[in-house]
């Protein structure tokens, strides 16, 4: 007998005032039986991060990657079907961040375990040559206190400001800080 999703909801409110965004999101995310609340939560920052500022080029949606291995964590596809962001959450090897960037006008990963050091010294060469690539590493210990907001039903804030990121459910609040380990992202 297969184990089944948990079904949680989340409303998230961003102000990122980076970028300039703001704005409520209702989600639902379907919990893998073997995600662990941190991970589940480091998925969430990564929505909140990466949320498109309009609905033009598509919109930003969780993916099936614990249950289907040729899907990301989440991605924006266009209107045409075409990949426009692909986000993984984890630590891919060099030839899924390679397919994945090559796949799309843009891919991130947001590494967030203690091994992060270990598992990017053995990566790092390897995809000197991908496109359009970002690799985040968020800390381990502030990945761990994210694990503090899961619940069922969550109501979270996340505010963006000088690069800084902070998140909270009314209760608890967090900063957390993001480290760009790697980017072959030109900038326009």
């Amino acid at each position: 007998m297969a184990l089944k999703a948990t079904i949680y909801k989340a409303t998230i409110q961003v102000a990122d005032m980076d970028r300039n965004l703001y704005g409520d999101h209702e989600l639902t995310i379907a919990r893998h039986p073997s995600e662990t609340d941190e991970r589940m939560l480091v998925r969430l920052l990564a929505f909140a991060l990466n949320v498109p500022d309009d609905g033009d080029h598509g919109a930003l949606e969780f993916a099936k990657d614990m249950w289907d291995a040729d899907e990301p964590a989440l991605w924006q596809k266009d209107l045409t079907g075409q990949m426009m962001h692909w986000i993984e959450v984890g630590q891919p090897d060099d030839r899924r961040m390679l397919q994945c960037s090559a796949r799309s006008r843009r891919a991130s990963v947001y590494s967030f375990n203690s091994s992060t050091p270990q598992w990017w010294s053995g990566v790092r060469e390897k995809i000197a040559r991908a496109r359009n690539l970002t690799i985040w590493q968020v800390p381990s210990a502030q990945s761990q206190a994210l694990a503090a907001l899961a619940n069922r039903s969550m109501k979270l804030d996340v505010t963006v400001q000088d690069g800084a990121v902070w998140m909270g459910d009314g209760k608890h609040s967090m900063e957390v800080s993001p480290q760009k380990l790697f980017s072959s992202v030109v900038e326009k």
